[in-house]
């Protein structure tokens, strides 16, 4: 896994929460497998915040590019916005 600051790791985190990010947008920005982003989540998040957020992405054809259909093509929903919500991270 690549050594990434806090910066990188929130956006990380950011984008695995985002439903129409697939993990392939992640990979393409910072290198990280799947599994990569299942353990950082892991190490970063609060249990529960983990449990939920895994149930939440376990197979969910946006979090996945060769799931989707044809007509997505991008990483990011043209809708999505800024909402200044906090993630629930361990301190």
């Amino acid at each position: 896994m690549n050594k990434l600051d806090q910066i990188q790791i929130d956006r990380v985190i950011e984008m695995a929460w985002e439903d129409r990010t697939p993990f392939e947008a992640i990979k393409f920005q910072f290198g990280l497998k799947e599994q990569d982003v299942i353990n950082l989540m892991r190490k970063e998040m609060k249990s529960k915040s983990f449990t939920l957020w895994r149930k939440r992405v376990q197979g969910r054809k946006t979090k996945h590019a060769r799931l989707r259909d044809g007509t997505v093509n991008r990483f990011k929903c043209s809708r999505q916005r800024l909402t200044g919500n906090k993630i629930s991270k361990r301190n």
